[in-house]
């Protein structure tokens, strides 16, 4: 980030990515859940599984990371 941005840039440039990242998540989950359910033939079934690991995971695990990494101020 650009060191001149104001902080309330910087918030919200960091609330729109952790938005994203939970969307994205949540659109890899329902893809596989499609995939899982055989809506989506040319897919195995094994990368269903994948998809729905990586999206809960992206839409509940990373976004309370970022945060925390966020709030702690760097040395």
């Amino acid at each position: 980030m650009n060191p001149n941005h104001s902080d309330e840039e910087r918030a919200r440039a960091r609330f729109f990515t952790i938005q994203a990242l939970r969307l994205s998540g949540v659109a890899l989950t329902v893809l596989g859940v499609a995939v899982i359910a055989g809506k989506i033939p040319f897919l195995p079934e094994i990368a269903g599984y994948a998809l729905v690991l990586v999206g809960v995971t992206d839409a509940l695990v990373v976004p309370p990371f970022l945060t925390r990494m966020w709030r702690t101020p760097l040395p």
